[in-house]
Parts: structure tokens; sequence; C-alpha cells
């Protein structure tokens, strides 16, 4: 099956025309105004069925393709057992009510068409790309595979083994897996440390029934949204949609976690993983970041693009360019709905590790000790603009933005007012910025690679914690 690109994180959308009382309610939220320049979000509406499930609908008729994105709140945070939100998603694909698993694949290639499902940190995801003339097949498969998958057990038997078999073989990639390390090393045994994907060891151990309890606890009408974005019109896609999922009915309430923020380091530590073989180190600096809807997130992306978001930034120049360290450095934010992490990453040969980190670091600093001048946040701004739009062209794209609003709680000034917020960030801005949001004390420090090597250089960034690159988890 063609599989097709999820967008990570997720939206909601906004459809203008009346709905019949006695099948649904429509909700609308007071939205900012637009500004009257820069890029601006194509037209949206958004409908509240009596059910509870959201519909999200923006019709776009350049091509004849429509993308559909159904998002449920239900991630890792949600896991009893570590990947089991990921597992469910994944499980969805197995069959289903219409069609066995085979037979929905041929039906799918057959048609051109994509067929996706995973999940995230705080959602879970189905996602499909299709030709707009074969809406009528698609969207009765999608519910299909939302609201009545099979769980075949010979299917699911075989899921699980790829899975735990692929969790083993991700364990010699650091890349690949030190974000998950991290993770669990910021946010210790809050959900947030939860690693998505799970550990081979306990995938292992998730029944069959574990992952039918899941969907039917978290997979409910007011838990989901479904994006549209694509070639349609919208009275018909609406009243379509309307009958097509009007008699989902609740079954049980999705139980939330709460998800207060997590508390903040109160010192300095290093979790330094081993594996013997390495011949080069990597490794993660960070601490606590954002949540998506916080007002400077907007200014944030245009100071990190300065310090680590781009070729030219302070961190690749530094490490990179003018050092040959490695190959590249960079940083970032990571905000989730009620909290996020930023972190500054690269790799380099084991014997230049120390002079490696010690460059990060400095670098890192020059956000304190020199500061931004006007021509370097000018530069950092006109790239940011310019970077920005492409984002938001094609109908997967929108019908992602549009679960990711629905998701996180943003709205569309996000895209309407983007330009103006970029343009107003001043010098006082900036510093203001980084005093209040980049962690400076008590950093957290996650290495990869040969331990007997570089264990000394561990040691001097705070209390080490040793554990083995083999051993399953990731060290919560």
């Amino acid at each position: 099956m063609r599989m097709m690109k999820q967008a990570v994180m997720s939206a909601s959308v906004a459809l203008a025309l009346s709905l019949t009382a006695c099948s649904a309610t429509q909700s609308t939220k007071a939205q900012p105004e637009p500004s009257q320049s820069g890029f601006q979000m194509p037209a949206y509406e958004q409908l509240q069925l009596k059910n509870g499930l959201t519909l999200m609908l923006m019709p776009q008729h350049e091509v004849p393709l429509i993308t559909v994105n159904a998002v449920v709140r239900a991630g890792s945070v949600q896991d009893t057992s570590s990947g089991l939100a990921s597992l469910t998603a994944k499980s969805l694909l197995l069959g289903n009510s219409l069609k066995s698993k085979a037979d929905t694949e041929l039906l799918v290639d057959s048609l051109g068409a994509s067929l996706n499902a995973n999940a995230g940190k705080e959602g879970s995801y189905i996602s499909a790309d299709f030709m707009a003339r074969d809406a009528k097949v698609m969207l009765p498969l999608i519910k299909a595979v939302l609201l009545e998958p099979s769980f075949d057990s010979a299917e699911f038997d075989k899921l699980l083994q790829r899975e735990v078999a692929s969790l083993t073989r991700v364990k010699e990639s650091p890349r690949a897996v030190i974000g998950n390390y991290f993770a669990a090393q910021l946010f210790g045994e809050h959900p947030y440390g939860n690693p998505t994907s799970g550990d081979s060891q306990s995938l292992a151990g998730i029944s069959n029934q574990q992952v039918k309890a899941f969907h039917q606890n978290f997979y409910q009408p007011a838990n989901t949204a479904i994006t549209v974005a694509g070639d349609f019109e919208l009275a018909s896609m609406k009243a379509y949609l309307q009958k097509l999922f009007g008699d989902w009915d609740t079954t049980s309430m999705a139980t939330q976690v709460e998800l207060n923020p997590a508390p903040a380091p109160t010192k300095a530590k290093v979790l330094l993983v081993d594996k013997p073989d390495a011949i080069e180190t990597t490794f993660v600096i960070g601490g606590k970041g954002i949540s998506r809807d916080d007002p400077d997130f907007v200014g944030l992306q245009v100071i990190n693009t300065i310090l680590g978001g781009r070729f030219t930034s302070w961190l690749n120049d530094e490490l990179r360019v003018n050092s040959g360290l490695t190959y590249g450095a960079g940083s970032r934010f990571t905000p989730y709905r009620d909290d996020g992490l930023f972190f500054i990453s690269t790799f380099t040969q084991t014997g230049t590790t120390a002079e490696t980190i010690d460059l990060a670091l400095k670098t890192y600093d020059k956000l304190w000790q020199q500061g931004i001048d006007q021509a370097t946040l000018d530069s950092a701004k006109a790239y940011v603009k310019g970077q920005f739009p492409p984002r938001y062209e094609t109908s997967g794209q929108l019908a992602g933005l549009m679960a990711d609003m629905y998701l996180y709680g943003f709205d569309q000034g996000f895209i309407n007012d983007f330009e103006a917020s970029v343009n107003g960030l001043t010098l006082d801005d900036a510093k203001r910025l980084i005093e209040k949001h980049f962690p400076r004390e008590n950093l957290q420090f996650v290495l990869i690679g040969n331990a007997a090597e570089i264990a000394p250089v561990a040691a001097r960034h705070g209390d080490v914690r040793q554990v083995e690159m083999t051993a399953p988890g990731f060290a919560r």
C-alpha cells in the first residue's frame, strides 16, 4: 500500500452552511481579524455534529485531489503500556468491516490512492490521499478503518512481530533514538516522557485485547476531528459527511490524562548511553521549551533560526563550517499542547567529543553574552517569512494544519498574523524571548557513544547515569 506522510501535528475546519438541528449543532470559534498583508489561510469552515464529532472542510480546486485526516486525541501520553497508542493506530489497517487487510490494500492501490495510520505524542491519525472522483469510495473505507477495525488476530501477531523487530534494529542508530532518550531524561515519569514507538520489551507484552480496549476508550466522536482539504463542493461534502458519520454513537467517554507541565530540572544531569562499537558521539543538550499555544511561538522560530535553525546558523557555522567537527548541528523547539522541550543536537568523532560539546555550549552562550544585532535579526526574519508559505500549499499540508489546530488549540491567527508577528519582532523582544524561554541553567545532556572513551567528558557536565544501548527502553 502506498503510504502517506502524516503532517505532525493536526487541525480544525468550520462549515458556514447551516445544519439541521436534529442532526448537528454548529460551533463557531471567535477568530482574530486577519492581517491585510502577507500569506493568508484559505477559507475554511468548522462544524460539530450532534455526536460531538468535529468536521473541518477547506475546498481547494487547483488540482482534482482530496486529502482527509482523521485525528483522535489519543497519543503516547495516554499509554498504559509503552507503545500502545502507536500499535493501536497501526492495527487499524489490519482489516475492517468492509474489507480484509489484503482487499483494502488492493482497493487503495487500484485507485492510485494512499492510506496510512500512525500516532504521535498527543494524537493518533488516519490519513488518506485520493482523486476527487473517488471520494465516495474512499470516505466509507476511511469510516470503516476508523470506527470498525477488525483487529484480526493473525494479522495482529504478524504486525507485533514486525514492530518488535523494527524497534530492536532501530537501536543501532543513535540519531534515530536519541530523541526518545532525551524526552525520558527531561520529563521522567511524566506522560510527555513516553516514547511514541514504545520499546521492544513493552511492545512484546501488549495483547490484541489491550489494543481493542484502547480503541474503544479513545476512538470516540467527541474525541475526534475529520479534516478535509481539496477539490470538492462544500455543501455536498458537508451533507455527505454528516450522513456518513452522523450515526457514530459514543460508547464510552475517553479518559484523558492530566497533562500539567512537568517540573523544570533542578540540577544538570547527563544520561550516558553506552554503545561500545561507536566511533562517534551523538549528543543532545537542552531543557524545557514551550507549549504550542504560547504567544511567543512565532518569535522563537525567528530567534532559533539564528541559533540553529538554518544552514547559516551560529551552531552550524561554528561546529561544521569553521571547525569541521561535524557534518551538521542545529537546535529546535518541540512544542506540545501543555509543555515542550528545546534542544541542541549534533554528532562528532569520539576523540573530539569534549571539544564539540564545549564549542556547542560556547556558541549557545552567545545568545546572552553577545546578543543579536539588527542585521542578523533582519536576515532571520526574511528567511522565516520566505520559508513559511511553502509549508501550507498542498491539500495534504492544509489538512494537516487543520488537524494541528484541533489537537493543539490554536486558530487561523497563526497563519494570518504570522508575517505581522515576524515583522514586529524587535531587538528588545528578542532579548526578552532569550531570557524567558531558552534554558540556561540545569541543562540536560544525552550522550550516545563509547562510554569507556567519553565518560570523563560526561562527568564535566552534570550528574551522570550510564545505561546500555542494548537495554530495552530509554532509561526512564
